[in-house]
């Protein structure tokens, strides 16, 4: 156990706003978060439901902030928004005219729903009632990412005709359209800010650009292939992108310098992800396994093994305790991160599984197949 005293000094110390009479309060939140920290999670999950979502495969699969609800995806040109205690379908949103590929909450807040679409398209929806808000036009190639900035101000998309787009969401205007790519943006993220957006491309480069100006601050320059994702760590000091290259790469957010190279895999790597305290990061490749590497030092600390099929998703739960993969062998797995051991096994997919997600408390798992059953 730290010394909690010297903890609540040091906070004062650094925020004036926290006085003397809050010390205690303090003292009783860091013992609460002590106590959370230091709990052993030897949870097991069970399958609770199984739901045919749609008609055709799935695209994607996200919860809300609480895990309450989560959305779906689909080739039907629908997204679906499910209640995940009941398993019951709340709302079907239609209107798009082609796949609706990229779909997002607005979380933490979980009021708004965004979908992109290969049809140009964004719109943006009530989570509530279903009601379509905005239909967001000005893209001339399929919609492939999106991201809400954390202020719920502003949606953020990405598309094959190599450009990023930000959309007010009270007035459903595009406030501006960010170019320089050479290739489709696949992947895209805030800061924590919020005055900064990430932008992964097929052009094997990482934009970082500065959000209202909309200028260009870095182009991180060092892949040999095409970016298959990249985000930012919690205190958006580091970005890290993987690719096609089969490595991952550490980038100093403010300079633009590539610090790391995380080696090691022997295919393409198709997700990275940090933890939330920015300790670890861990990566899914399509060579079966993933990999956890100390963001500090930059070495390997467990590599996953275990599944038969590339792994194209991999995340942790909020208390970074656990990691979750999704693989082409119709099974996800969940793993502790420091020791690389598998604990368990998820099965029941007939097809490969393509996505997975944690809600916040972590004793819920979503997972999604590409299937026509």
């Amino acid at each position: 156990m730290s010394d909690i005293d010297s903890i609540v000094e040091e906070i004062q110390k650094a925020e004036p706003l926290i006085t003397a009479s809050r010390t205690q309060q303090v003292k009783h939140l860091i013992l609460r978060l002590q106590e959370k920290i230091g709990q052993h999670d030897n949870r097991q999950f069970y399958l609770f439901k199984v739901l045919r979502a749609h008609i055709l495969p799935l695209t994607n699969v996200a919860f809300n902030k609480s895990g309450s609800s989560f959305i779906t995806g689909s080739y039907d040109r629908t997204c679906k928004v499910w209640d995940t205690a009941s398993g019951e379908e709340l709302h079907t949103l239609e209107g798009h005219r082609n796949v609706v590929y990229a779909i997002q909450f607005n979380n933490p807040y979980g009021d708004k729903i965004a979908t992109g679409s290969f049809d140009k398209t964004c719109k943006l929806w009530s989570a509530e009632t279903g009601k379509c808000y905005h239909t967001f036009r000005g893209h001339t190639a399929e919609i492939v990412c999106l991201a809400f900035n954390p202020q719920s101000t502003l949606v953020a998309t990405g598309s094959m005709d190599t450009t990023a787009k930000l959309w007010d969401i009270q007035s459903g205007e595009e406030t501006m359209t960010l170019t320089g790519h050479s290739a489709e943006i696949i992947s895209m993220s805030f800061n924590t800010m919020g005055d900064r957006l990430i932008t992964g491309s097929f052009d094997h480069t990482v934009s970082v650009w500065e959000i209202p100006s909309g200028r260009r601050i870095h182009t991180l320059i060092g892949h040999r292939g095409e970016i298959s994702s990249a985000q930012f760590n919690w205190d958006c000091s580091l970005i890290a992108t993987a690719s096609m290259d089969k490595s991952c790469k550490l980038w100093d957010s403010l300079n633009g310098k590539c610090v790391a190279t995380l080696t090691g895999h022997e295919d393409e790597v198709l997700d990275v992800t940090f933890d939330s305290a920015g300790q670890l990061v861990a990566t899914a490749s399509a060579d079966g396994t993933a990999r956890v590497y100390s963001a500090a030092s930059r070495k390997c600390l467990a590599k996953l093994e275990g599944h038969e099929g590339e792994i194209s998703k991999i995340c942790f739960n909020a208390q970074g305790n656990r990691i979750l993969t999704a693989s082409a062998d119709k099974t996800s797995r969940l793993w502790d991160p420091h020791t690389g051991e598998c604990l368990q096994v998820l099965k029941g997919h007939t097809d490969e599984i393509f996505s997975c997600a944690f809600n916040y408390e972590g004793n819920t798992i979503i997972t999604g197949k590409f299937s026509l059953q």
